[in-house]
Parts: C-alpha cells; sequence; structure tokens
C-alpha cells in the first residue's frame, strides 16, 4: 500500500505472474484484488504492474469493495453454509444436501471472489429449479426443506444484489453464460501507463458511445471523437505511437529512458529548448540503435526514429502535452488539480469543449514545472503563485500559464494556449469567415497609413491571432519591433520570409523578484530604436501610460497596434482610462478599436468567432466619447446576415481617421471617392486570393508565406500603374495583380502540392 496524493494505492507488482493483470478480463486477478481488499479496506485505487501500469481509479475500486465485504461477511458465518447446518433442514433425509453444499459451497468460496456476476446469476438459476422442485413434489418434508434452502440462496443472493456491480449490470445478464467476461469490461476499464510513462490513458472506447469523426495527427496517432450518450460534452480520444507498442519496444525504451535519466539538462541547456530537443534526439537515437543490437531485436530506421521521438518526449520534453498540441485543431488545453483525479479537457476547433482520454498525474505536472521555470527564467513558488510563459515544441507553440499553491491549495494546474503553426493572414480569416472581405480591405488600408489600433475582445476571442494577421499586411521594407511579456506573436515564421523584427520580452505583470525589463521601460526603449512599427502583445499594467505617451507626442511615426481585454470600444475606453489610470485625452491617441468575440449558437452549444466592430474613436469629446459621439462604427456586425455590414459613416467618407490618411496622400485629399476605390480595391484582392486558393484547392495561397508576395506585388503594380496614368486606376491593378497570381500559382504548383502533401 502507498499513499499517492489523496489516494491510499494498492500496488500489485504483476511481472511474474502466469496471466494478464486484468480484473475485468481475468478471474484469478480478480479473486485476488478480492483478498487484497479484505486485508487494506482502505485502497482508493488499485495499480497492476506488468510492463505498463494499468490502473482501477476509486469507483471502480469502490465497486470491488462492495463484494470483498460480501465475501468477508460470508465466509465469516461459517455455520451459515456449512454441511451441519444443511442437513438440520431435514434430519430424516440427505438425499440433496451433498449436492447442495457443493453448490453453495462453490458459489460462496469461489464465484464471488472470481466471477460475483457468475455467482448472482448461478443463485437467481437455483433459487427457479427449487421452486420447480417444489411444485412437482407434494411430500411436505421435502416441500419445507427445499424452502430453506431458498431462502438461504435468497440471503446471499439479496446481499449481491444491493451492490453497485450488480446493478451496472442488470441490464445485460439475460443469458448470461458462466465464465464469460464481456459484462466486466462494461463495468472496469483501467487507465494505462507505459514505464517510461507518468502519464495515463483511458484507452479502451466509451460504451455507448457515437462516432462523430476520426483522423490521424502526424504519422500514427489516432484521434476520435465520440459523442457520449448521458453528456453534452464530447469524449476527445486520442491513441499515441507510445501505446501501440510491442513489449519488446516497451522494453527497449524503458532501459533507454533509465540511461538517459542519469543525465539532467542544466538550466543553460534549457535556454535553448530546440537546440536541447537535437543534442537528446541524437543521442537516444544512438543508444536506441546500440540497446537493440544488444538485445538482438531487429527494428527498422524509422522505428528507431519513431521510437526516439518518444524517448525524447518523456526525458526533456512534455510528454502526451507534446502529442496533444500537434493537433491544429486543438485550442486550449487545460489540466485541472489535483493532479491524477481528473482527465485533461480541450478546446477543439469543430467540437468545441471537449474532455479527454489522458490523465496526467503529480509526478508529470513536477517535472512540467521544473522544466518551465528553467525556460522561462520566471520563478513558481509560494511568492510567485503564477507563472505566465511560453513552450515551443516540434509542430506546435504554446502559451502556457501555470498556478501553484498557495493559490491553488490543492497543487498544480495547467493552461495551455495553442498557437498556429503559422501566423495568421486576413485571407485565412476570410476563409475562416472571422471577417470578410471589405473588412480586411479596410484593415489592410488603415495598416497602410500609420494608425494606432487596438484589437479587443474576451478571452479566445482571436485577438492576438488578428493581430499577427494584421503584421503581415506591413510592408516588409518597414522594421518591426514587438514587446511582449509572453512569446505569442509570429515573430519567427515572419522573419523566415524575410521581415526586419526585432522581438522584445519584457516582466510579466503577474511576476514579482525578477531580472527582467518592466515593459513600461520596454516600450520607451523602443523610441531609442529608429523609425519602427510597433506591435504591442497586450496592453495590461504600467506599460499602457508609456504606450499612449508614445502615441500621443507622435513618437512613432508607423503603425502602432496592441491587443487588450474588452467586449466593445466603450469597455476598452473604461479599461484604459479607469483600469490603467491613462489619462482621458491620451486615449485620444487610439485611432481605431478592432472588436473581435465569439459568438454562441442558441443552444449553448456552438460557437463562432468574429470580429463585431471597427470602430473609429474621434477626437472632439470631453469627457465621455459613448455620450460625446467620440465613437463612431465603421463597420458593424449584422447577425442576419452573418457579416460585417459597413456603416453610412463609411460609405458617406464621414471618418477622420481616414481623412488623415488621405491627407497624407496627395492624389486622395479631399477625394473621398479615390480613398474608397482603394479600399475596396484591396477587398478585391483579398477576395480573389481566397477564390483562387478554393478553387483550385490549395490552401496554402492563403498562408503567410504567400499572402505577403501577394501584398508586395500589390504594392508594386500600384506604383507600375501609377506611373503609367498618373493615378492608381483600380480595375487595371486587379486585372495586372490577378494575371500576375495565376502566373505565380503556376511557377509555384509543385511547391504548392508537395506542401498541401
Amino acid at each position: 500500500m502507498q499513499r499517492e496524493g489523496e489516494d491510499n494505492a494498492l500496488r500489485v507488482n504483476c511481472a511474474n505472474c502466469s496471466y494478464a493483470p486484468s480484473i475485468e478480463d481475468n478471474a484469478f486477478c480478480m479473486a485476488a484484488m478480492i483478498e487484497r481488499l479484505i486485508e487494506n479496506s482502505d485502497t482508493t485505487k488499485i495499480v497492476l504492474s506488468q510492463k505498463r501500469d494499468f490502473e482501477y481509479d476509486y469507483n471502480q475500486v469502490a465497486v470491488l469493495q462492495e463484494i470483498a465485504k460480501i465475501y468477508n461477511e460470508l465466509v465469516k458465518q461459517k455455520n451459515l453454509i456449512s454441511y451441519h447446518t444443511l442437513a438440520s433442514f431435514n434430519p430424516n433425509c440427505n438425499k440433496c444436501i451433498a449436492a447442495w453444499y457443493n453448490e453453495l459451497h462453490n458459489i460462496v468460496y469461489n464465484l464471488i471472489k472470481s466471477d460475483p456476476l457468475g455467482a448472482y446469476v448461478q443463485l437467481t438459476r437455483l433459487i427457479r429449479r427449487e421452486r420447480i422442485n417444489q411444485d412437482k413434489t407434494d411430500v411436505n418434508a421435502c416441500i419445507d426443506c427445499e424452502e430453506k434452502f431458498i431462502a438461504l440462496l435468497g440471503y446471499v443472493r439479496d446481499k449481491l444484489e444491493r451492490t453497485r456491480m450488480v446493478a451496472l449490470a442488470k441490464p445485460y445478464l439475460s443469458g448470461y453464460i458462466m465464465g464469460n467476461r464481456d459484462i466486466y469490461r462494461k463495468i472496469f476499464s483501467p487507465t494505462i501507463k507505459p514505464d517510461f510513462m507518468f502519464t495515463k490513458l483511458m484507452a479502451t472506447y466509451p460504451p455507448d458511445a457515437e462516432e462523430l469523426d476520426t483522423y490521424t495527427v502526424g504519422d500514427n496517432t489516432e484521434v476520435t471523437i465520440f459523442g457520449l450518450p448521458d453528456s453534452i460534452q464530447h469524449l476527445y480520444h486520442i491513441t499515441p505511437p507510445e501505446f501501440k507498442l510491442s513489449e519488446d519496444k516497451y522494453d527497449l525504451l524503458d532501459a533507454a529512458r533509465k540511461i538517459i535519466a542519469e543525465h539532467k539538462p542544466s538550466k543553460s541547456e534549457f535556454v535553448d529548448p530546440e537546440r536541447m530537443r537535437r543534442v537528446f534526439y541524437n543521442v537516444g537515437h544512438d543508444l536506441l540503435e546500440e540497446l537493440a543490437s544488444y538485445q538482438n531485436l531487429k527494428l527498422r530506421m524509422r522505428e528507431i526514429d519513431e521510437l526516439t521521438d518518444i524517448l525524447v518526449r518523456y526525458t526533456v520534453g512534455f510528454g502526451l502535452i507534446e502529442v496533444l498540441l500537434q493537433d491544429e485543431k486543438i485550442q486550449d488545453v487545460t489540466i485541472n488539480s489535483p493532479l491524477g483525479q481528473g482527465p485533461m479537457f480541450i478546446v477543439h476547433q469543430d467540437f468545441d469543449d471537449c474532455m479527454t482520454n489522458v490523465i496526467p498525474t503529480e509526478t508529470e505536472a513536477e517535472s512540467w514545472a521544473s522544466k518551465l521555470r528553467m525556460m522561462s527564467g520566471r520563478p513558481l513558488d509560494e511568492a510567485n503563485p503564477i507563472l505566465d510563459t511560453e513552450i515551443m515544441l516540434p509542430g506546435a507553440n504554446a502559451r502556457v500559464a501555470v498556478i501553484s499553491e498557495p493559490l491553488n491549495p490543492r497543487g498544480l494546474a495547467y493552461a495551455f494556449r495553442r498557437h498556429r503553426d503559422r501566423p495568421w493572414t486576413l485571407p485565412l480569416f476570410i476563409n475562416a469567415q472571422m471577417i470578410n472581405p471589405l473588412s480586411a480591405g479596410l484593415i489592410s488600408f488603415l495598416a497602410d497609413g500609420s494608425r494606432t489600433l487596438l484589437i479587443a475582445g474576451t478571452r479566445s476571442a482571436g485577438k492576438t491571432s488578428l493581430l499577427g494577421a494584421l503584421m503581415t499586411e506591413i510592408m516588409r521594407k518597414l522594421r518591426i519591433i514587438t514587446i511582449e511579456d509572453t512569446l505569442e506573436l509570429p515573430v519567427s515564421a515572419l522573419k523566415k520570409i524575410g521581415y526586419n523584427i526585432q522581438s522584445m520580452k519584457v516582466a510579466s505583470a503577474m511576476t514579482r523578484g525578477t531580472a527582467e525589463v518592466p515593459a513600461d521601460e520596454g516600450i520607451r526603449t523602443t523610441l531609442r530604436m529608429g523609425d519602427s512599427c510597433l506591435i504591442v502583445g497586450e496592453v495590461r499594467s504600467t506599460e499602457a501610460k508609456a504606450l499612449y505617451e508614445a502615441m500621443r507626442i507622435g513618437a512613432l511615426a508607423n503603425v502602432v497596434a496592441g491587443t487588450i481585454h474588452g467586449d466593445s470600444p466603450y469597455g476598452v475606453f473604461d479599461r484604459v482610462v479607469n483600469d490603467l489610470q491613462v489619462p482621458k485625452t491620451s486615449f485620444k491617441a487610439t485611432d481605431v478599436i478592432i472588436v473581435a468575440n465569439p459568438l454562441r449558437s442558441p443552444d449553448g452549444l456552438h460557437r463562432w468567432r468574429r470580429v463585431t466592430q471597427i470602430t473609429e474613436v474621434r477626437k472632439f469629446w470631453t469627457d465621455d466619447p459613448l455620450t460625446e459621439n467620440g465613437f463612431s462604427d465603421l463597420m458593424k456586425y449584422q447577425s442576419k446576415t452573418d457579416q460585417l455590414e459597413p456603416s453610412d459613416d463609411l460609405i458617406n467618407g464621414d471618418s477622420d481617421v481616414i481623412k488623415a490618411v488621405a491627407g497624407n496622400v496627395k492624389e486622395w485629399a479631399g477625394n473621398w471617392d479615390a480613398v474608397w476605390d482603394n479600399i475596396l480595391l484591396r477587398a478585391k484582392i483579398k477576395e480573389l486570393n481566397v477564390d483562387y486558393a478554393n478553387r483550385l484547392k490549395m490552401p496554402e495561397l492563403l498562408e503567410a508565406q504567400h499572402v505577403v508576395v501577394a501584398n508586395d506585388h500589390f504594392h508594386k503594380i500600384c506604383d507600375e500603374i501609377k506611373d503609367e496614368v498618373g493615378a492608381i486606376d483600380s480595375k487595371r491593378v486587379a486585372l495586372k495583380w490577378e494575371s500576375w497570381f495565376k502566373h505565380y500559382i503556376k511557377s509555384n504548383t509543385v511547391e504548392l502540392e508537395e506542401k498541401q502533401k
């Protein structure tokens, strides 16, 4: 017996057992566990170990505890089922006693332990048989004797009938075949954990569930989504490659892990996790090859590669978290405390909130916390019970929030926010219906017009993703500086496609006592780093004053953008002025607020992300922009059309911000038609991008690598047409751009098709 967190775990080493360690499949195993439970009545968890850990949780153990209690009571009542007791039913006749004794003795001393459902069925059938025998005889002595035997059988059967096991099994007991254990598989389903892992998995599919979807992640990870009969929450069931290995491979991995574990990565190695993984991968690959050769185990190189990936995942990596985050359809992963008593939960792109069949343990949670402390350089202790950081994994990046004691009195809890592997773009958002082409054209126009924009919304509204998409609208010739306390913006990806970006990481508002530079100092530093666009990951603390100070004095001549929590333009004003203490007059430095919010279906079961407002902040108000017409919607979401619709102010040119942009362009000054025409032209270009991607079934065309090239050529073509005719002729620009795009697709078809594969 071991104490594991809040559990009393009965651990049984089954390495030398001749049978599989399975309560549901093996009668001998069930009988052995019931005997152990009699000796350890406070057990809350059973773990059977035989190369893998098979764990039965509290609810399953409680079912067995009831049977163990009945068995113990009956065995102690020796006189109840003794030969002498049966013989006393009719001292003058013993012809049935021997058979009755053997039947009852077998049920009580054997079947109740090894097959309690069989014992219940057998007792029911014996009672039925004796009732028939009573009807066939007219001898009073026999009737009386059988009645006493029936009463004894009924006494034992009634005890079993009051158990949860029989209650759960009753719908399936009709026609029960003695020795068949199919019903037990509906009652007992252990979580399984190979020796080299800490995470547990509920491997079996849920009974009576409806399969809604199935797909594969990576090369060998199976995902099945189930609808559960008694819940509106779906089950995300994952079967990763580490749970489909042969016993020889499990042994090989376990041996390799024990050797690798002797070298614990230092803090300095965690500073560059990508390089550290490469080193461990190479070492692990060589080690597995050597061990396989030593054990005369013939493996193909592909198998060695797969085993090495698994080995790295469970030594310097984050275990099954990595497998989950490789699924592009997963948006969030949450893990609640106390660890080991409940599954992970996810938010799925198609099925919203789901529970999973993955159960992390306290040991693994502690391991993650240690790694995150070393990777981030931030504390996680009693003085700092919150850790906000990011992780970069193969095939996925994620933001991680961890809480610990004393804030979380039951240990550690985690929230992982998965970021898309590649940057979002405005065409991708059009395709996902979060925005429409006209709003994309307007956002592109404002970005080129060097405006100050705040992207607002609730949590999970897509604010950071939209900010990343806005970055792809900034011309590559301009320098960009990003400031974040947790790295979420797609800086690395944009650098790879030629962007001039400098990333800055500042101290988190929730962390104290670190060597990191405060956010407000970081923003002031950008003012001394030359002419740049400034992108602020999230405006949430003292940096707000520094940011507005910079915007107000015009220190930044290019686009300034950031995200902020708020569900409306006035909600943003309230947060900036009242919560973050920015003066009202400084708030006027905000040009446009883009609000993104999730919308829900009437039944509450579905939700969609939409941009719901694009609102201009006017400058001629004093105290309250809401009552003094300080906010002017340029576009607003209409539920009937499921679209952002332009306002009369936008259509009629009643926009101070857009007029200010036009005032800096010679051809647009005082010519609203030319300005509106340019916004529509940009919308047309975005729409063509999406149309070609969908028509040709080339979704890769919507990715940043190609969208940025398309944006560059849009600017080049505009410049060429302007030189030719003296103005930007929208029709000619659109035709020339479309012709170029067709040629671009044709010249890149092979590359695009390869990337799709």
